[in-house]
């Protein structure tokens, strides 16, 4: 057994050595800097909270100004970078398909005026809970997501949305490189479980399954409760009176119980934390579609795009509130009741993304940094990934050094955090080919006494969302309003 185990550890210490050296390798100007930082967010005692104060960890041999040099000034192999993440060990579904899901995460900048590039994000929470938008920069993050109750992922991608961009247009094209990577690396091949795509209600997963049509995934992703799909056609009848056959079957309104009809399947879960989950499948339905918003430049005949619509109601909450149903569609249609067990649990699932955003931003420090400029912006973007992908790769070598207060934890169910915390002792044993520091002198800076007389240039906010339309406050959030029927 012992035998067996030190194996696996060597073949983990070997997959985290080589990811470094090929990390590294990506690296293309002022590699040893900007690989040391990224070590030096891996080794730091507790959350980054500034940049600066990663020069302080005796992983970081350089100074301060290196660090910002670094940033400002080094160079990366991106697409190389992508290779490289993709061919790692990648978790995977009970049944051995992979889970991808997709969210937007942004970088917080309201008072940089400085800094170009920025649009406003939306985001929930703040102030007494409401929808605010704020200037930032917004992340497209594509990430593979494991099964059961973890709080891993492995982050496939990330691109920054500039002002204007089509979210659905710019997760489309970034999906497509994902797959076509993952089939490159050898991640899926002919034969295997179709390729599964989560995404939230902000995305309109037809119009996604529809540009994805050629690709081996399935697109699953929630829709609002004010909904309205219909039927396939019904067979045509001679009527004697002429006129244009039906292009669509009757109506399937989410709020209105009397048009559902009887149900393709139905399925009863009990869980552990939403006691017992009842699903309720529609097969065949497809939204209709009409030549505006994104699909006002379609010049062919407008698609049917049919799919299951998934209905699915817990008993109760672990926060206590009180539960509203939950509306899915999946791209796939004859769904057995596997299935659609299969699909909610892993739209469940994609909320592990969440915590992958947290473990960024308030551990590594992601949005920690006061950059100016957009483009080390995602230079650092990229190092807190790989960082995060070596935390990842390194989960079966770290011991766990718990707090005292703290529950002892299995080895596979130790959370990033607590990874993080045993990653320094392990770093020697893996491949490090940064160079040491050359001894130098420090410039002489701006003469004592003078005043900066190179002021920044401002730069207004985007005027536009990401979506491409013009800010409207939905009219679903307005207080006093019923939810609107949207097709």
């Amino acid at each position: 057994m012992s035998l067996l185990h030190d194996a696996a550890r060597a073949e983990s210490l070997t997959v985290l050595s080589r990811f470094r050296t090929e990390f590294y390798a990506c690296l293309t100007a002022r590699k040893d800097v900007l690989f040391e930082l990224a070590d030096a967010a891996l080794c730091a005692d507790g959350p980054v909270k500034t940049l600066v104060g990663l020069a302080l960890a005796p992983e970081h041999r350089r100074g301060h100004g290196a660090l910002y040099a670094g940033l400002n000034h080094g160079r990366m192999d991106v697409t190389r970078l992508r290779r490289a993440l993709v061919s790692v060990p990648l978790p995977r579904a009970a049944d051995g398909r992979l889970v991808l899901a997709v969210d937007v995460s942004p970088w917080l900048r309201p008072d940089a005026d400085t800094a170009p590039g920025r649009c406003f994000c939306h985001t929930y929470g703040y102030g007494e809970n409401k929808h605010l938008m704020i200037p930032g920069w917004p992340y497209s993050i594509v990430a593979a997501l494991e099964t059961g109750r973890t709080s891993w992922t492995a982050v496939l991608d990330a691109i920054r949305l500039v002002p204007g961009a089509d979210v659905a247009a710019v997760t489309t094209a970034q999906i497509r490189e994902v797959i076509e990577r993952l089939i490159t690396a050898g991640q899926w091949a002919t034969g295997d479980p179709d390729i599964l795509i989560v995404v939230d209600a902000g995305y309109d997963a037809p119009r996604l399954a529809h540009l994805l049509a050629d690709l081996p995934v399935e697109i699953l992703g929630r829709t609002r409760s004010d909904r309205v799909m219909r039927r396939p056609t019904p067979p045509r009848v001679h009527d004697p009176k002429g006129g244009r056959p039906p292009k669509h079957g009757s109506e399937f309104v989410f709020g209105q119980p009397d048009t559902w009809g009887e149900e393709h399947v139905v399925t009863v879960t009990d869980t552990r934390l939403y006691g017992k989950a009842t699903a309720r499948a529609w097969d065949r339905l497809h939204p209709r579609l009409t030549r505006r918003a994104a699909w006002i430049d379609h010049t062919a005949e407008l698609p049917i795009i049919e799919g299951t619509v998934i209905r699915l109601e817990v008993s109760h909450l672990p926060s206590g509130a009180e539960p509203k149903p939950l509306w899915l569609w999946w791209s796939k249609t004859g769904a057995t009741a596997a299935d659609i067990d299969r699909c909610w649990q892993a739209f469940l699932r994609r909320f592990d993304v969440e915590h992958t955003f947290r473990m960024m931003k308030q551990t590594l420090g992601w949005t920690a940094p006061k950059l100016r400029s957009p483009e080390a912006a995602d230079r650092w973007t990229w190092l807190v990934i790989a960082a995060h992908t070596q935390l990842r790769l390194a989960r079966p070598l770290v011991q766990d050094l718990r707090h005292p207060w703290e529950k002892p934890a299995l080895p596979e169910r130790l959370t990033p955090a607590r990874v993080r915390r045993g990653f320094r002792n392990i770093r020697p044993a893996t491949a490090s080919p940064a160079g040491a520091p050359k001894p130098s002198r420090p410039g002489p800076g701006r003469p004592p006494g003078t005043r900066n007389r190179q002021r920044a240039t401002r730069h207004d906010v985007g005027r536009v969302l990401a979506t491409g339309q013009p800010y409207q406050r939905p009219t679903h959030h307005k207080v006093g309003t019923k939810p609107r029927r949207t097709g």
